[in-house]
């Protein structure tokens, strides 16, 4: 059974409670500095190690997915016992790490936690070195601070435009000529010439995940908002081009605001209204299990650039696995993380048909490259996508996404200031410019200044 409406929608909340966490949690310890080296975590050096894990996942699908690929862990590795445990990671987590008790050997954790928490994680480093040159390079990124690797990249969520095949036909619009955003905006005006009642492209209306997608967009051009040294640096051309960009959506009436996934959004999906949605690849569960109508009329290419040659792809969130300091067998932790991501055996297991999800697991793809190979699809094509090969579409997407930083502590704070004031442009209150010169500033003084 699919569950993919509490996990995209808790998914985002996750990820901005994550990133509050992180920062109350920086304040709590020391500086985040160079790694010393017995910071540095090691593969166990025996060839069949014995031993007992604590590993820590979210309740839902994705720890069932986990679970059933602990046997396939399990036959290579017999004497490892796992015990796996549904955990409120985000409830839990930071006063066992600050405690020091019932410390578990491994935690899922979104890859905007990472940055904060690392003054407790193991740096894996050296646990990822024979594989980091096949490893997403943004994925890598997220997870560095200072020269360490705090995660185990799991997945990587490109995005992609989805978009109503069916509809944009009957409309005399085709979608294949798309591969810019101003060749968005053309064919959106000539739907909503053909139809209209149409706003057809997505806004976003939730400040958090209006923001979300904002650094989906700045993802494409390379940059994000705070740079490497976690310093701001919103108020740029890359910033201003996208909410240029929005504001001309929502200017034109060619835009259609509404909540992800809520009830006006599903509506006006379903009625042809709304026929274009850029997001991560795991909007796929809206044509699979709420888009009763329109199922089988949806698509999914890669976005479009924001100019030609650019990159037809940006990350929209992520998740790593991190493997506390005080862990009890940190070793064993990193060589199960390790099977899972690196071994074809334990990515495919969980990528790959299971019983969980029987056409393979199809709302991420991996991050290990040789994984997302888009010749040899770990899921199968998707019915609800009119059996699309979407594997082939996002690992070709995902290959595209440029490097990027660490998620700096205070990314969630900034919704306040960043989300509140998208949608207050969105309202015709503020201009693209002042929508970064007022946050750049709010954010500096309220959060940055602050830590």
């Amino acid at each position: 059974m699919h569950k993919h409406l509490p996990r995209a929608a808790t998914r985002a909340a996750a990820l901005g409670l994550a990133a509050a966490v992180a920062l109350g949690l920086t304040a709590c310890g020391p500086d985040i500095g160079s790694a010393s080296p017995t910071d540095l975590l090691q593969l166990p050096a025996e060839e069949s190690p014995s031993g007992e894990i604590t590993i820590w996942d979210r309740s839902g699908d994705l720890f069932e997915v986990f679970d059933d690929a602990i046997a396939a862990f399990n036959e290579r590795y017999p004497d490892v016992k796992v015990n796996h445990e549904a955990v409120d990671i985000d409830a839990k987590l930071q006063n066992t790490l600050i405690t020091g008790t019932d410390v578990p050997d491994g935690v899922f954790l979104d890859d905007a936690k990472i940055a904060g928490f690392s003054d407790h994680l193991w740096d894996l480093s050296d646990v990822l070195a024979p594989h980091s040159a096949d490893i997403a390079p943004q994925k890598l990124d997220v997870n560095t601070v200072d020269g360490g690797i705090y995660g185990v990249p799991f997945d990587s969520n490109p995005g992609l435009l989805y978009y109503n095949a069916t509809a944009l036909e009957a409309a005399g619009v085709d979608a294949s000529t798309i591969t810019t955003y101003d060749e968005l905006l053309d064919a959106a005006r000539a739907y909503k010439q053909a139809v209209p009642s149409a706003a057809p492209i997505h806004l976003e209306q939730s400040p958090f995940l209006g923001q979300l997608q904002l650094e989906m967009y700045a993802s494409q051009l390379g940059t994000s908002l705070a740079d490497a040294d976690g310093q701001l640096r919103l108020d740029s051309p890359e910033y201003e081009q996208i909410l240029g960009y929005l504001d001309t959506v929502q200017k034109e009436g060619l835009g259609t605001r509404a909540e992800y996934l809520g009830p006006t959004d599903i509506a006006e999906l379903e009625n042809g209204n709304q026929v274009f949605y850029p997001w991560a690849i795991w909007f796929d569960f809206a044509p699979q299990q709420l888009l009763t109508e329109t199922q089988g009329d949806w698509r999914a290419m890669p976005l479009p650039a924001w100019e030609d040659g650019g990159a037809r792809s940006g990350a929209m969130g992520g998740s790593s696995f991190a493997i506390p300091k005080d862990a009890e067998n940190p070793e064993l932790a990193a060589l199960f993380y390790s099977f899972l991501m690196f071994d074809e055996a334990g990515y495919s297991a969980v990528w790959g048909p299971n019983s969980v999800y029987p056409e393979g697991l199809n709302t991420s793809i991996p991050s290990y490259l040789p994984a997302a190979d888009p010749s040899t699809p770990l899921f199968e094509p998707v019915p609800a996508l009119g059996d699309q090969d979407l594997w082939a579409v996002a690992t070709e997407a995902g290959a595209e996404i440029p490097a990027s930083v660490p998620t700096p502590s205070w990314w969630a704070g900034a919704v306040d200031y960043l989300g509140t004031n998208i949608q207050r442009m969105l309202d015709g209150e503020l201009t693209p410019s002042q929508v970064l010169e007022q946050s750049s500033d709010e954010i500096q003084t309220n959060l940055i200044d602050r830590q």
